[in-house]
């Protein structure tokens, strides 16, 4: 194990009496000993709620739910705390993001626009809104490399465009998109802008100040934080604007029989006792990575990519779907004549740890003309030496699934 997998108690185990070659952090990455401390912590030393009262024990989980905001503002480069949102995570976020602004600015015949490659979460949200507000759903067409088609992309931006909603890696494929662009061009034709950036903020360096995004979501469980925790980035002055999307203890002003109002951004978006102690994972998930330096964590995962990707284009009847001259730490293949569930399988005994299926991504495979795929994703504990063992591991299961 290199230096950082040391820090994850997770990856000392072993699987099926294997050593733990763990490769689908793009579902869910592993937990440093920090974080799982840090929540433990919480919940021993210093558990109270927030918000609500005076005595000693609230006012330090007041103080320590804060600071993790204050954390996930610098992550992202957000100009005030304010903008940031706790939500269980991105689907979460998009969901609020999706009810609120729906139900202030879409009118019957407005658009929405999203790519051909978007997870669930960024499609059926979408969708839900669309059918309430009647409005309309317009896609992004990708190229067979994964790559979006920025020509029909314009030619889809009108006045009509209300919301331009893309993710900023994608899940199923690894292209980065050119988000920054994408967001110049809709707010060019009069649109706001939202990212999925799930699948960027573990391995990519994120300001959306410089982006100009009006909305920005991502998850905590992704990142080497607790499950449970995302957050939705919204420019001030448009979540100003934005009705809340749940009622309860919190968010409100004053309630009365009459009229209740409301508290300003955020907490008006954040109904109920919050999530306390996943947001104080969060940030010492943020602490952690800070430590090491997204740049140094972006570069090796970076590395591990190439490596794998020589080594799996070596292999006969493989073939990788996603070839974006731009790629996150994600690399998805299918094997003719061999199913990915019998890969990830044979994988597994092996003590490999790959996801297969559809990655939530069905019109992506649909685009692509698979039903499933396999999937490799890295994170800072891995290592050159599980990518070799992986792509050894990965010949060896073919060719015993290739004679059957």
């Amino acid at each position: 194990m290199n230096d950082y997998a040391k820090d994850f108690p997770m990856l000392k185990k072993t699987m099926h009496g294997r050593p733990l070659i763990y490769l689908d952090s793009a579902a869910t990455a592993q937990k440093p000993q920090t974080v799982i401390d840090a929540i433990a912590n919480f919940y021993r030393d210093h558990y109270g709620t927030v918000h609500r009262a005076v005595y000693e024990l609230a006012a330090d989980s007041t103080t320590m739910y804060h600071e993790a905001r204050v954390k996930a503002q610098k992550f992202i480069e957000a100009k005030r705390p304010e903008e940031i949102i706790f939500t269980r995570g991105t689907t979460g976020s998009i969901n609020l993001a999706a009810y609120s602004f729906g139900k202030a600015f879409i009118k019957p015949g407005d658009e929405i626009i999203i790519s051909e490659i978007e997870h669930h979460a960024n499609i059926v949200p979408w969708q839900m809104m669309c059918e309430e507000r009647r409005a309309q759903l317009k896609i992004i067409p990708v190229d067979d490399r994964g790559v979006l088609n920025l020509e029909e992309y314009q030619k889809l931006l009108s006045p009509k465009t209300k919301l331009v909603a893309v993710a900023h890696v994608s899940n199923a494929l690894g292209t980065v998109h050119p988000v920054k662009k994408l967001i110049g061009m809709a707010h060019d034709a009069g649109a706001k802008v939202l990212i999925d950036g799930a699948q960027a903020a573990p391995g990519m360096k994120i300001d959306v100040q410089d982006l100009d995004a009006d909305f920005y979501a991502f998850s905590g469980h992704k990142i080497y934080g607790p499950t449970g925790i995302g957050v939705l980035y919204g420019k001030y002055d448009l979540l100003d604007e934005l009705p809340p999307a749940q009622g309860g203890g919190d968010m409100i002003e004053k309630v009365t029989f009459d009229k209740t109002t409301y508290q300003k951004p955020p907490l008006k978006f954040e109904a109920g006792t919050p999530l306390i102690a996943q947001a104080i994972g969060l940030g010492a998930a943020i602490d952690y990575i800070d430590s090491i330096g997204i740049e140094t964590i972006a570069s090796h995962k970076q590395s591990l990519l190439a490596r794998a990707t020589e080594r799996l284009e070596k292999i006969p009847a493989l073939s990788i779907m996603g070839t974006a001259p731009e790629k996150g730490a994600i690399i998805s293949f299918n094997v003719k004549g061999v199913h990915p569930l019998d890969i990830g399988t044979m994988l597994d005994l092996k003590g490999i740890a790959v996801r297969t299926g559809h990655l939530c991504a069905q019109p992506a495979m649909a685009r692509f003309g698979v039903g499933q795929t396999t999937r490799a994703s890295f994170a800072i504990y891995n290592t050159p030496e599980e990518i070799d063992a992986f792509a050894d591991a990965l010949e060896e299961v073919i060719r015993k699934l290739s004679n059957l």
